[in-house]
């Protein structure tokens, strides 16, 4: 079932939301397991080490645009999420225009600046690498929030951490 926005979208973009949300699921190629680059984004997150968790989610995405033979993109974790009376932003997709594409994420809460949780940094990095995918892989001309993308989304978070400590989950 479409989102509400879907009745205010023209028939053209409603054909490309449509194609996504049909697309429910996201295998991941296979490849080395990815425990210890989750471990790494898990330590540095709780450490608050901004730099070694930017460099340990380069490894991550990195990982998965080879393995998905995908254009590379760029990844830069900020500290406090930017906020406004629309709400609290988590992450930011900005496709490639010359440069690699770019993925940032936030690692700190608006309201009291605490360290967001270990699952919720990984599936909003994810979130944001599957507007990727929408985009090189897929190949849609737009990227939605669909329920097959969020379908997607928690695929690809389930398929890195098959294998991974209990913790890690």
């Amino acid at each position: 079932m479409p989102f509400g926005y879907f009745n205010l979208l023209s028939a053209a973009r409603k054909k490309v939301y449509l194609r996504s949300d049909a697309i429910e699921s996201l295998a991941l190629p296979p490849g080395p397991s990815l425990q210890d680059v989750l471990t790494r984004i898990q330590e540095h997150l709780s450490a608050e080490q901004r730099v070694a968790l930017e460099r340990a989610s380069q490894q991550l995405l990195d990982e998965l645009t080879r393995r998905f033979n995908v254009p590379p993109v760029r990844v830069r974790i900020r500290n406090v999420r930017p906020s406004g009376n629309w709400g609290e932003l988590h992450g930011l997709y900005e496709p490639a225009e010359q440069s690699p594409a770019v993925i940032s994420t936030w690692m700190r809460t608006v309201a009291r600046k605490q360290m967001v949780a270990y699952k919720t940094f990984v599936r909003t990095l994810l979130h944001e690498f599957c507007h990727h995918i929408d985009y090189e892989l897929i190949k849609l001309p737009e990227t939605f929030h669909t329920g097959g993308f969020y379908k997607r989304e928690a695929a690809l978070f389930r398929a890195i951490h098959e294998g991974a400590s209990p913790w890690e989950k």
